[in-house]
């Protein structure tokens, strides 16, 4: 299992964000976010958003530190990008 996350960089709420992806499946992606206690509701199309505090805890777990955008294309080479605004199958 390899999952992928970039420095917490994203402002939003008041905090800055990661983001968690995987580049072999969401199957892979669910089961290590839930493995750290992340709730699907922070599942967003084709990533996790994670707050900064939780970067370390994913790093800790097993998730490899890329650039974002790394994670982009990351993303695009497995087939897993999903942008806004495009009509989206759901998610498994």
């Amino acid at each position: 299992m390899t999952v992928y996350i970039d420095p917490p960089s994203w402002p939003g709420h008041g905090r800055m964000w990661s983001h968690l992806v995987s580049d072999v499946s969401y199957d892979e992606l669910h089961a290590f976010a839930a493995a750290l206690g992340v709730p699907r509701r922070a599942f967003e199309r084709d990533h996790y958003d994670l707050p900064s505090h939780r970067y370390a805890d994913a790093v800790a777990a097993g998730a490899l530190r890329v650039s974002s955008r790394e994670v982009v294309r990351l993303l695009r080479a497995s087939g897993l990008r999903r942008p806004k605004g495009r009509a989206q199958r759901r998610s498994s």
